[in-house]
């Protein structure tokens, strides 16, 4: 397997090889196409969609983010109609990052999907891995709110700001926290 396949399987990879500069230059790509976007202007609104078309996997109708964003692919982030972040999002998408329709980020909310081993020995020799994250329908995402690798939160729910989400939300509750936990459900 190449060491984008690992990636994308969510298996331990080398991000930064002498040997395969294929992950390299897709890093490359995002960066000049998220400078390209950071860079434009509020009457540019067709450009900024002209490239999020071209940086995304997937992208709905209503799609709108709001300058700065990062990524490091972003052929993995698949986003659904209606969709809103706010300034100073990134979403890190070794794998993919699947936000539903009518999802709305406030600002400075980070989506990983990027982690390293927590042997030291493996950590040490730059090997990485990855893991999906899913963002149902209709969800919230509060102000600074960071969702960890391998979360599936549900649809319908509503992330408090400040919040660390660790493991899966259900559909229909608002939860909060560090780590994040389920505080009610909403009627």
């Amino acid at each position: 397997m190449t060491e984008k396949q690992k990636m994308l399987a969510g298996e331990l990879y080398l991000a930064y090889t002498e040997s395969d500069l294929t992950l390299t230059n897709e890093r490359r790509n995002a960066r000049r196409l998220t400078r390209l976007f950071n860079a434009t202007t509020e009457e540019e609104f067709h450009r900024r969609t002209e490239i999020l078309h071209e940086l995304f996997g997937a992208i709905g109708d209503e799609c709108y983010i709001e300058p700065s964003f990062k990524c490091d692919y972003g052929y993995n982030i698949k986003v659904g109609n209606n969709f809103y972040a706010n300034y100073d999002c990134v979403i890190l998408d070794v794998c993919e990052v699947n936000i539903g329709d009518n999802v709305f980020l406030a600002p400075g909310v980070h989506i990983y999907t990027a982690a390293h081993p927590l042997e030291a020995e493996i950590r040490n020799s730059l090997l990485e891995y990855g893991k999906p994250v899913t963002i149902g329908n209709s969800v919230w995402l509060g102000g600074k709110v960071i969702v960890l690798p391998g979360v599936t939160i549900g649809d319908g729910s509503v992330i408090g700001a400040g919040s660390v989400v660790t493991k899966d939300v259900p559909c229909g509750v608002v939860a909060a926290g560090n780590p994040c936990r389920v505080i009610k459900k909403i009627a």
